[in-house]
């Protein structure tokens, strides 16, 4: 289907028609499918497993008119065609919930066939299918048997069609891939290269033949995310030999993906690579917080001239290599490292004039890309590389300012769904690969109603809140039927995960927070965001129910948690900023409370004590409450436990831990600690939409209805945010110049803007040097606590004050 677009403006003007784009329907369910899944016909080595390698030859004797490839696996494929990789998508399929949920991927690899003779091929890795996964060393979590689903469909000129399908007629062998796993790395051997394996008039007599392994695919789905493909390249910026004699690379920046070579030497050599994401306070190589991740890619040459070596089935964390056994001297111009993520468009910048601020923006996005490997995953280069639904939720806010995530988060939401256990109960990891046990912590589980209504807010697109209201439901149903009286107190929690918890726990400022009032918390706050997505979706029934449930469970929050008097019973952090963002207290005590949040501050020094839940929301709470000061003096303090110290010690990516590398050098506990794990990134959110002020109203989700309220403070001079919206881009720079403050502003064509300024009279404020009366497109509605308000059609503005 081919379509073009134009528009009109409000002055009546048309703008030309867009080039042509077109779109086409995949298979219409499993009736389209003619292939059969086919294995290897050898017997396979159950301890190396080289990767097997698939070909089957055809002919074209007619004019092509379009042919589409979809292909399949279990474990991950490379596709081939006439002796070129098929798309540039890596680690396909990607992963979903296998044994519910099985994607496939479609072609155009028209310009790839040729009249006469062709050639289809593919080779498989064992990826999340078969390969080690989890940190228990379990393998074989989906089956043992890797298997290959190809069906490349021709239409001809002449309006008739051909396939060619996987099935039994097709060759195998093993080749130059001897081994290939996500957490150990892959081995190549290039003297057992295949020469012209994938190419048509290659002798493949002696090949095996194939075992088919039915025709099922009941669990098949169209791709709907973007692909993981390579991005951002680096050179090594320094080689260096450490103390301890090792040969290593430093690229910079800690990443995710795999390191190019090109190398000359001897048949036989071997070059093996070693990854890791920091050195030691003396300047040696560091693995030891890998766990039982090896991270090591092997490579045996098969001489001759120069050889290019690099990886196809998996991925490893990295900023620094290790090499041995390379032959001659080992130069920079040898070594490319390629970052590896799913394909998101960029949307979003933050910037400042403060250096250490703009590398925690850096960071952040970094921290992303690293960790949205089409599942959003916990860390990306020890033994575990989950998709964790606790960092998820608590990032999936700020990933939406740093990069078009609506497609992967929407694709990930559904094995949420499809891994929920029957009772409503949500796994620690979607991916399920921990059990049925490894299910329902508040703050984890809650993933299923935060992350859907986030996207919502953040792209205006109700289709996710209809693909993901029973999965809502069912989770704050599995909540209620657990609770007595309304109070969820059972159940194992990992509760404000990694807080920062001082050595002297008994001073009286403990930052242990009570799991079951985090709990519950998080029980309202997911019945919240159901109510507000019944409200949405026109679903009335649902909405008055669960309004009444909610409305219980704050009133036994109130006797359970609240003292007489109105303390909190846990006087943490933490405990002030849940209760006061899920609007657990009543009015009269939200303002002492959200004091004694900012005294507990004050009592650490101006630090943040808060792990995993209660980080995100902690300068939000502080701003909603007319404490920006104190939430721009946690920002900006670089000691730690704060954002700016692990930028201090040098850090590329976001920290596990607050104290992944302590003052004196050492390391943390290397069980966990990872040096790219993107939940505490979540500081990204006030920095969009509170120092740069941009933000989108619930009742114009999308950016169609935007709210602009930048804070000044901090000691910064200026910062500016822009954000890529379906409507075009929003913009919100401000600077203090001259003892002015000047704000510029951006609202894309078919939206309205309520812009809030922090004057207190109409008449101090100017936009382009006119008086806002004069100004088209702007209507003050007045002043309310200090703050300018008034609402603002398109446009560019500028403000002065």
């Amino acid at each position: 289907y081919y379509w073009q677009v134009r528009v009109w403006d409000n002055l009546g003007n048309t703008s030309a028609w867009s080039a042509p784009a077109y779109w086409q329907t995949g298979l219409m369910g499993p009736a389209g499918w003619k292939a059969t899944w086919i294995g290897p016909g050898y017997q396979e080595d159950t301890i190396n497993q080289a990767s097997p390698y698939f070909r089957k030859a055809f002919s074209v004797r007619k004019k092509i008119s379009r042919a589409t490839a979809y292909v399949t696996a279990h474990g991950m494929y490379e596709a081939r065609i006439n002796g070129k990789k098929v798309g540039d998508a890596c680690l396909t399929p990607g992963w979903t919930s296998y044994n519910n949920r099985l994607q496939y991927q479609a072609y155009d690899v028209t310009p790839m066939l040729v009249q006469g003779a062709n050639a289809v091929g593919a080779l498989l890795g064992n990826g999340w299918y078969r390969g080690y996964i989890g940190f228990s060393g379990q393998r074989n979590f989906y089956g043992k048997d890797i298997a290959l689903l190809l069906q490349l469909d021709i239409q001809y000129a002449d309006g008739s069609a051909e396939s060619i399908v996987s099935d039994g007629t097709w060759k195998s062998s093993t080749g130059a891939v001897q081994l290939s796993e996500i957490y150990n790395g892959e081995t190549i051997d290039a003297r057992k290269e295949k020469t012209g394996w994938d190419a048509a008039g290659y002798d493949d007599s002696g090949w095996s033949g194939v075992k088919t392994a039915g025709k099922d695919v009941s669990a098949l789905v169209a791709t709907e995310n973007e692909p993981v493909r390579k991005h951002e390249t680096f050179k090594p910026v320094a080689v260096t030999v450490t103390p301890e004699g090792d040969h290593v690379i430093d690229f910079g920046q800690n990443l995710v993906g795999w390191v190019q070579l090109r190398i000359t030497g001897k048949a036989g050599d071997k070059l093996s690579i070693y990854h890791a994401e920091v050195l030691d306070k003396d300047g040696n190589f560091y693995t030891e917080n890998l766990r039982a991740a090896k991270q090591q890619d092997n490579y045996i040459l098969k001489g001759g001239g120069e050889e290019f070596f690099e990886p196809h089935f998996t991925f490893q964390g990295f900023r620094y290599i290790k090499v041995e056994g390379f032959p001659g001297e080992l130069k920079p111009e040898h070594f490319t490292a390629v970052a590896l993520y799913s394909d998101m468009e960029p949307t979003g910048s933050f910037r400042s004039n403060h250096a250490l601020l703009n590398q925690l923006q850096h960071n952040i996005q970094w921290g992303q890309r690293g960790n949205f490997l089409d599942v959003p995953t916990d860390c990306p280069q020890r033994d575990e590389r989950l998709g964790w639904t606790g960092d998820a939720q608590a990032f999936s806010r700020t990933a939406t300012f740093n990069m078009q995530v609506h497609n992967f988060f929407a694709k990930w939401l559904k094995d949420v769904a499809a891994d929920q256990l029957d009772n409503g109960a949500v796994p620690f990891v979607i991916p399920n690969v921990l059990g049925q046990g490894a299910v329902a912590s508040a703050g984890w589980a809650d993933a299923a109603t935060i992350i859907p209504w986030n996207m919502y807010l953040a792209y205006g697109d109700k289709k996710i809140l209809e693909n993901q209201f029973d999965s809502m439901k069912k989770w704050v149903d599995f909540m209620s039927a657990n609770s007595t009286d309304d109070l969820w107190n059972k159940g194992f929690h990992f509760g404000d995960w990694l807080f920062y918890r001082p050595f002297d726990d008994n001073d009286g400022r403990s930052a242990v927070t009570d799991k079951y009032l985090i709990a519950q918390c998080f029980y309202a706050h997911s019945t919240q965001l159901l109510v507000n997505a019944a409200r949405v979706l026109g679903k009335k029934a649902e909405e008055t129910r669960y309004g009444a449930l909610l409305k219980r469970i704050k009133d036994a929050f109130l006797k359970e948690y609240v003292t007489p008097n109105g303390r909190l019973l846990s006087s943490t952090q933490t405990a002030y900023v849940l209760a006061l963002n899920f609007d657990m207290l009543p009015e009269n005590l939200r303002a002492e409370t959200a004091q004694r949040l900012v005294d507990n501050i004050k009592a650490y020094n101006n630090h943040l004590t808060t792990g995993f839940l209660g980080t995100p929301y902690l300068c939000h709470v502080l701003t909603r409450f007319g404490h920006a000061d104190v939430a721009y003096a946690l920002l900006m303090q670089d000691t730690y436990p704060s954002w700016l110290y692990p930028v201090k010690m040098g850090a590329t990516t976001i920290w596990e831990r607050w104290d992944g590398i302590k003052p004196d050098g050492t390391f943390q506990t290397p069980g966990m600690n990872s040096y790219n794990h993107y939940a505490y990134g979540a500081i990204g959110d006030w920095m969009y939409r509170a120092i740069a002020g941009i933000d989108t109203y619930e009742d114009g989700p999308g950016y169609k209805h935007i709210r602009i309220e930048p804070h000044i403070g901090g000691g910064l001079t200026q910062a500016a945010a822009e954000l890529k919206t379906y409507y075009g881009a929003v913009g919100s720079a401000w600077r203090l110049e001259g003892g002015k403050t000047l704000l510029d502003v951006n609202i894309p064509a078919n939206t309205t803007a309520r812009i809030l300024l922090p004057v207190t009279a109409e008449g101090s404020v100017m936009e382009s040097d006119l008086p806002l009366n004069k100004v088209s497109g702007l209507k003050v509605t007045g002043v309310k606590d200090g703050v300018l308000e008034m609402e603002a059609g398109s446009g560019t503005y500028r403000f002065s004050w």
